[in-house]
């Protein structure tokens, strides 16, 4: 059995293909110098990228991201928006934007030791019932995260912050693919969808594809600021 220990690593979340060693370069779980609270403005800062441009889409949610701390890419200089994003850096998204909190909890996920930078926020997101294992006692911090357990688990974070997550209508049922959302996925996805943080491409919600870095501030700036 594990408890709680000190995460002593650099950055953090939302990457697939990226391998763990350069993704924990810069996104580990080591929290920033003064953590802001997801819920206060996030400050102007000059945050820059050389592979995020001013025109990209997901600009304003990378700005956003890294203003508050919750990103600091994967090296000084980029972000790489287009790679896949992992549960752990997942987790350690969420972890910063609800303020780095320590938790003592038990945590007894066999590929996570003490001393992974993913450590401390994996055993915050697995107390709150955030996120879960992926079977034979593994919580698969490296693996890729798909679009349906990217949902799952903000529709988890949401609630346990205290978010408004009622919803209505069935607008996730017109998107051509909806027949591919898993079962333990369609409540999540269904909110993620009726509350404007998930939206699909040529009319297809694409649960099973992997999301990327990019994609992953986007609805975490999307659920923080009610678009």
């Amino acid at each position: 059995m594990k408890t709680r220990g000190f995460c002593t690593a650099a950055v953090l979340c939302l990457s697939l293909t990226l391998p763990p060693a350069a993704a924990l370069a810069n996104d580990s779980a080591a929290a920033p110098e003064k953590e802001i609270p997801a819920s206060e403005p996030a400050p102007v800062q000059s945050v820059e990228y050389t592979d995020v441009s001013r025109d990209s889409c997901y600009y304003d949610a990378v700005l956003w991201a890294a203003g508050r701390g919750i990103t600091s890419g994967t090296t000084p200089t980029t972000f790489s928006p287009g790679e896949p994003c992992t549960r752990g850096q997942l987790a350690v998204f969420l972890w910063r934007a609800a303020g780095s909190p320590v938790v003592n909890y038990a945590m007894a996920f066999s590929d996570v030791s003490d001393d992974s930078p993913y450590a401390e926020a994996i055993r915050w997101a697995a107390s709150l019932g955030i996120a879960a294992g992926c079977g034979s006692g593994a919580f698969g911090a490296d693996d890729p995260i798909t679009r349906e357990q990217t949902a799952v688990i903000l529709y988890r974070f949401a609630k346990a912050q205290g978010m408004d997550t009622t919803q209505g209508g069935m607008a996730v049922r017109e998107y051509d693919d909806f027949d591919q959302v898993s079962a333990f996925a369609g409540e999540a996805m269904g909110w993620a969808v009726e509350s404007g943080i998930l939206k699909g491409s040529g009319n297809r919600l694409m649960p099973r594809e992997t999301c990327t870095r990019a994609q992953i501030v986007t609805l975490l700036f999307r659920l923080f600021q009610g678009k």
